[in-house]
């Protein structure tokens, strides 16, 4: 992973923790300065030991922490560089998701190495969007569920989330609620 998503996870930690705890979790797990250069390239592991770190100091299981990390990430992206395709991807909610691909093809472009992930909105009726989500990688469904979570919020759209994971991904169902509810 680039060093981006560890930029947000500090994020995630000085926002949960606070800065002081942050620097003193820096300091306890020689953690540096180097594991967190922006379009840097590291592994899978240590991206997963600083979420962990993170996890421990919350008193959260990694699932949990992945949900926040999730909705920390689309407010650390749309500040980001990056910040400008979030708001080309679309307009409502349903046409974000359906153009994540297209998004994360544009993005790939600048990072070879990363290995992103698919999204495919496979129904839409009756209120409920389904998504189809694929990675090589497992264990992040909670990390899109946040993700899918604070995108919705940020059309405004109140939702609940369902997911059932599945090898290679999972199958989400986000269904719309009232906005009066």
């Amino acid at each position: 992973m680039y060093g981006m998503i560890h930029q947000a996870a500090r994020d995630l930690a000085v926002a949960h923790l606070g800065e002081a705890e942050w620097e003193r979790l820096v300091e306890t797990s020689g953690l540096n300065g180097r594991h967190f250069i922006g379009f840097e390239y590291y592994s899978d592991a240590e991206t997963m030991r600083i979420v962990g770190l993170i996890a421990d100091r919350l008193g959260c299981s990694m699932a949990e922490t992945f949900y926040l990390f999730g909705r920390t990430w689309i407010d650390f992206a749309g500040t980001s560089a990056y910040g400008r395709v979030l708001c080309m991807a679309g307009g409502d909610l349903e046409t974000f998701i359906s153009n994540l691909d297209r998004m994360h093809a544009s993005i790939k472009s600048n990072m070879p190495k990363a290995s992103l992930p698919g999204f495919e909105v496979v129904e839409s009726r009756d209120g409920a969007i389904h998504v189809l989500y694929r990675s090589e990688r497992e264990g992040l469904a909670p990390f899109v569920h946040g993700i899918l979570s604070a995108v919705a919020e940020r059309f405004g759209e109140r939702v609940t989330i369902d997911y059932e994971a599945r090898p290679g991904g999972a199958l989400f169902v986000l269904a719309r609620q009232p906005v009066n509810a």
